[in-house]
């Protein structure tokens, strides 16, 4: 079972942006697990989800909604604090909150996945196309 200290452990060994992570408090990384946790289920509801799947999408979710980029969901496009530096967000760099979850799941828990099930799974999804 998925739980916030398991996390620290993984996050702490396997992934390599981990300050958003480590910077957030308890109760916010309980609910990042937790929301990490339900979107793979719902996305895979006859897969088994191992525990190092939702610790990789949790890791980049405590990035996506860290302090800073909230602000860009939330409408900001610029701010500047004095004398220490400026900070610009484009449109389609930061997740909006309605956006679907499931496509910010990276590649990795795909992989994590697929290895537990025996199947190949992948982030990009066949596309029709017209010729």
């Amino acid at each position: 079972m998925v739980n916030v200290a398991d996390a620290n452990d993984y996050i702490s060994a396997n992934c390599i942006d981990i300050e958003d992570w480590t910077d957030a408090d308890e109760a916010k990384k309980q609910r990042i697990v937790n929301v990490a946790s339900r979107t793979l289920a719902v996305k895979y509801p006859s897969y088994t989800i191992p525990d190092a799947a939702v610790y990789e999408f949790a890791n980049v979710l405590a990035i996506v909604f860290n302090d800073t980029n909230r602000l860009a969901q939330h409408g900001i496009t610029g701010f500047t604090i004095d004398k220490v530096g400026s900070f610009d967000y484009k449109d389609s760099t930061v997740s909006r909150p309605d956006r679907d979850l499931s496509k910010l799941i990276p590649q990795t828990a795909y992989d994590i996945i697929g290895a537990e099930n025996g199947v190949k799974l992948n982030k990009r999804a066949p596309k029709w196309t017209v010729m």
